[in-house]
């Protein structure tokens, strides 16, 4: 079996944390979804994607049993995990942020150009997983897997976050009305740039800075796991750049 592709975090690594951002590297699936995509929804072969799935599973060092997701839905909804409920339980539940205290438990999301961005608390092993598009930036889904983590006792100060590969700025151009409905929910932070003068971009990664940072995530816990969806087709799938028939990353952090 060949390794499934994937990027960490020196901070979650440096604290005892199994995680990763797959790439689309190191799977079986094949034409747009070459090679590691982990959608069935896209229109790839399902005992493919159930490969890969595998792959990512034994990568992380858990049971594919494991390692849950929900069907996401650019929301702010929060599903809790105890780690026995079978997995085709959960992706039937509609939620965007994944949480955890069990041990061994993968919280995990998919994205192709939103932001994924894990959470993991030291003292009590305890993790999240959020998939934050522009819409579940504004509509509040790191302010939940914040209060979430926050409501099980773990302190905000801290809580080590990894904001994972996405859309970047450069990239992310978006009509005058998103940009500022983006940039009243982070109103401490010039996250709408113009570029080449024409329509604005918006910096999806400075956004979810100034969001945790004004929860109280100390910025020193903050970590950049670098990547552009759209411009590096060789590592990243991107629904920007190739539409409807594209695959769609993990992004996984497991319990302690």
């Amino acid at each position: 079996m060949l390794n499934a592709d994937f990027l960490e975090s020196d901070l979650f690594r440096r604290a005892g944390f199994s995680h990763a951002f797959f790439t689309r590297r190191g799977g079986v699936s094949v034409g747009p979804y070459e090679s590691l995509n982990f959608s069935i929804s896209v229109g790839d072969d399902p005992p493919k994607v159930e490969e890969n799935l595998r792959r990512a599973a034994a990568t992380l060092g858990i049971e594919r049993q494991r390692l849950y997701f929900a069907s996401q839905v650019h929301g702010n909804t929060v599903c809790g995990l105890k780690g026995d409920e079978p997995t085709a339980e959960i992706l039937q539940r509609q939620a965007d942020v994944l949480v955890s205290q069990a041990p061994g438990t993968a919280c995990a999301v998919r994205s192709a150009d939103c932001v994924p961005v894990l959470f993991a608390d030291p003292r009590s092993g305890a993790v999240a997983a959020a998939h934050a598009g522009w819409r579940g930036l504004v509509r509040g889904a790191l302010v939940a897997a914040v209060r979430e983590l926050e409501a099980r006792g773990c302190s905000i100060a801290d809580l080590l976050v990894a904001i994972g590969p996405h859309i970047s700025v450069e990239a992310f151009e978006v009509s005058p009305e998103v940009a500022a409905e983006l940039q009243a929910v982070a109103p401490q932070a010039p996250i709408v740039r113009a570029i080449g003068g024409g329509r604005p971009h918006c910096d999806l990664r400075r956004l979810a800075h100034a969001q945790l940072e004004r929860l109280g995530v100390e910025p020193r816990h903050i970590d950049d796991v670098m990547g552009c969806t759209v411009s590096d087709a060789r590592r990243f799938f991107s629904y920007r750049r190739d539409g409807k028939a594209s695959g769609r990353h993990l992004s996984a952090v497991v319990a302690r």
